[in-house]
């Protein structure tokens, strides 16, 4: 499987392909592995622009040296490329939202070869697109990804998690999210379980601890239920999506799930779960008709293989 390893060398291999009316199936007939650099990492502005072939984990490696991080905690170990292609997030979307939440700019190539990027650090813009968050679920439909800036955030003095084991996960789910309370995560392991991760200063970490217990009761746990969850989702064969404020009938036709209230998302098992699209049909066949809309103007010759 061919790897670029530079701007140019991306853009002449889709140039090529434009011209050839050849699809090209990004991670499969090529890869951006050779693109693995930090370019910048400004730490005084909470901010760094990578490669796309660059691991999560190295990024936030040499960022911890730094005392910050990308605060993106997904299943596995994905390069940047897929971090945002697939739109990936963990428990920790809670706080920090997801991929497009979190990046400043792109740089991309396009299906006829051209670079374009949008965002922070412009280099060139295409007009009418915020490129930056349209490719962030793209799965490789739109461009290849090359270059992404992000939003940092710092590296946590503390962090302690408290699981409640309950019946009525979305009673307590409620009183949390009423709360004063700032977790940095709050799943549901369904069936049975939720759970609450906070993050910051020691004494503020304990304070919270202390008020979430006094609010739900429960007991402190390890980051292990934090890899359980992750695991879960991985294993996952279908995505529910739903109005946050409907958990209690989301969970009740669910056999079981790892539920993220706050947005709105449950990955379960079941491949075809009920009510995994709450805007109804008509609304799913809109968005599907804007997406194949979008992919007609960037790449009107079919260059990109889904």
């Amino acid at each position: 499987m061919p790897s670029v390893s530079s701007l140019e060398e991306a853009a002449k291999l889709f140039a090529a392909a434009h011209a050839e009316a050849r699809r090209v199936r990004i991670g499969d007939d090529v890869t951006t592995e050779g693109l693995d650099r930090i370019l910048e990492h400004e730490t005084g502005d909470l901010t760094c622009t990578v490669e796309a072939g660059l691991r999560l984990s190295a990024l936030n490696a040499a960022l911890g040296r730094s005392g910050q991080r990308l605060s993106l905690d997904p299943p596995g170990d994905p390069t940047i490329g897929a971090l945002l292609a697939k739109n990936l997030s963990g428990p920790l979307r809670h706080r920090f939202g997801a991929p497009r939440d979190l990046i400043l700019g792109v740089t991309l190539v396009l299906a006829d070869g051209t670079i374009a990027s949008a965002g922070g650090k412009v280099v060139k813009n295409v007009a009418g697109y915020d490129l930056a968050r349209l490719v962030c679920g793209s799965r490789g439909r739109l461009a290849l990804i090359a270059r992404a800036s992000f939003r940092l955030h710092p590296v946590p003095k503390a962090a302690r998690s408290l699981v409640v084991e309950t019946d009525d996960a979305s009673s307590v789910v409620a009183l949390l999210l009423r709360s004063q309370l700032q977790p940095s995560a709050l799943d549901v392991l369904h069936p049975g379980r939720v759970a609450v991760l906070f993050e910051g200063s020691r004494r503020a970490v304990e304070a919270q601890l202390e008020s979430a217990f006094a609010l739900v009761g429960g007991s402190e746990s390890d980051s292990g239920v934090w890899d359980e969850g992750r695991s879960r989702q991985a294993d996952a064969r279908g995505r529910v999506r739903f109005v946050p404020g409907e958990l209690a009938e989301t969970l009740a036709r669910l056999r079981e799930a790892i539920m993220r209230p706050a947005a709105g998302l449950a990955y379960t098992r079941e491949e075809q779960p009920s009510g995994s699209e709450p805007q109804g049909r008509e609304a799913g066949d809109r968005v599907r008709e804007l997406v194949r809309r979008i992919e007609l103007e960037l790449d009107p010759r079919g260059v990109f293989a889904a």
